[in-house]
């Protein structure tokens, strides 16, 4: 089964890859069956580690690759993967300030102002998270098809395990939210994991986007870093800070994420 895995096509392997982030985003949701009020150092905790193995797996596995990949280019070799690694920001704060929203824990909605359900603000918010997380896991499997020495099938799957992680505590941080809406718990948990259906999709997208252009390939890598780095830095760790002790629990979880990450993005080199 590794075997097959190892040597599909690399839309099927980000297709694969992706489906599980989308399982552990719907396990996460399934928490809402057996609980309604998880432990406050708990979800900070994972929020924290989260942030953690976003950080890391947006350097080893996408950001210092882009960096080798623009090495002999005609621009300066730190041009593309500063403008891809801009422009994910960029592009991310932009949804941020149209698309309605809602974050766990917030009281208000960002975004247009809307009549939308808090629900499905709450949806939006991981839909938001979703698409550049799709989208690395499936720029890091096309990348992986050139046979390049920075670009690895084994940080590709490396993404995918560390995206994996973080959408865990995201699919709980959703559908108990929604719970507590008054919805019942078959309700909470089909919208908790409605969301990350679209990683899947991104990261088809993305894949087949660097394998019919392979000079892209260093602003897609940087450019979906930059996504990463925004919505770690914009809720992520903001929203694990919040709570009383949340300061060293979401310290602690963040060390613990990175160093996680390092380790799986080195040793499947």
């Amino acid at each position: 089964m590794i075997d097959w895995f190892l040597n599909a096509h690399p839309i099927v392997q980000a297709f694969l890859a992706t489906m599980l982030t989308y399982l552990a985003a719907a396990a996460g949701a399934a928490v809402v069956f057996f609980t309604r009020n998880p432990s406050k150092r708990f979800m900070d905790g994972t929020l924290g580690m989260a942030s953690g193995v976003m950080i890391a797996a947006s350097f080893w596995s996408l950001l210092d690759p882009a960096v080798a990949l623009s090495e002999g280019g005609s621009l300066p070799v730190w041009l593309p993967p500063l403008i891809g690694f801009l422009a994910g920001g960029v592009f991310l704060w932009g949804i941020d300030l149209i698309l309605p929203h809602l974050h766990p824990g917030q009281g208000q909605p960002e975004g247009v102002v809307t009549s939308w359900k808090r629900a499905t603000l709450l949806v939006l918010a991981l839909l938001l998270h979703n698409i550049p997380e799709g989208l690395a896991v499936g720029v890091a499997f096309g990348a992986a098809a050139y046979d390049l020495e920075t670009a690895t099938i084994g940080g590709a799957i490396a993404v995918a395990i560390g995206l994996s992680l973080h959408n865990f505590p995201e699919g709980i941080a959703v559908a108990l939210p929604i719970r507590r809406e008054g919805f019942s718990r078959t309700k909470a948990f089909v919208w908790g994991q409605a969301a990350g259906m679209v990683e899947p999709i991104a990261g088809v997208i993305g894949a087949a986007a660097v394998l019919l252009a392979q000079p892209i390939l260093p602003y897609a890598l940087s450019f979906a870093a930059g996504a990463m780095i925004y919505v770690v830095a914009e809720e992520l760790i903001p929203e694990a800070q919040r709570h009383e002790h949340g300061s060293d629990v979401a310290t602690i979880g963040v060390m613990l994420g990175f160093a996680l990450m390092m380790t799986l993005a080195v040793a499947l080199e």
